[in-house]
């Protein structure tokens, strides 16, 4: 029974000095926890106004987004607008050439407003302005030709019973 009660003794010795410790260093242990807790609530203040910032950042985004897609939008719509003239001015090239000369078979008028659409879509399609600004120009060129040709042959100021001049510029191409 000696070595129950040693053991026993040996025990609650053990626990007294853990018990001891323990009071000793329950201010630290405290502070531990009060300086985890205040660590903890300012990591989440700070995921918060970062949450808050990232938020902020997110709908200025999606509003500086909508404003560009809406002048996007408006430009292609032009674009599409200013096309689609394009296209009845060419349409209108043809019924001249067509009202012009009539004797001519159908397919040079429908050859020339071919011709005249290629070189609008190769206008449309240049990707450099510079290009585009070329493009242009030999459309303007070609446009003024055909228009030339016609007012020639109209008024009798022009020997040609084609629009030569016309021709010549689609067989440069």
């Amino acid at each position: 029974m000696t070595v129950l009660k040693k053991w026993l003794k040996l025990r609650y010795s053990l626990k007294d000095k853990k018990l001891q410790w323990r009071e000793a260093n329950q201010h630290r242990e405290d502070a531990l926890k009060h300086a985890h807790a205040l660590s903890e609530e300012a990591l989440a203040a700070e995921l918060k106004k970062k949450s808050e910032q990232l938020n902020h950042d997110i709908r200025l985004l999606k509003t500086q987004h909508n404003a560009e897609l809406s002048m996007f939008k408006t430009k292609c719509k032009q674009d599409i607008k200013d096309y689609k003239q394009y296209l009845a001015s060419l349409d209108q090239l043809k019924s001249s050439i067509q009202a012009s000369y009539t004797h001519l078979p159908e397919a040079v008028a429908f050859t020339i407003h071919h011709h005249a659409k290629q070189l609008l879509n190769t206008m449309w399609e240049a990707e450099d302005i510079e290009q585009k600004m070329q493009h242009e120009m030999q459309l303007i060129r070609f446009m003024t030709t055909v228009h030339e040709d016609a007012r020639l042959y109209l008024e009798g100021k022009s020997a040609d019973n084609l629009p030569e001049r016309t021709l010549d510029l689609i067989g440069r191409r």
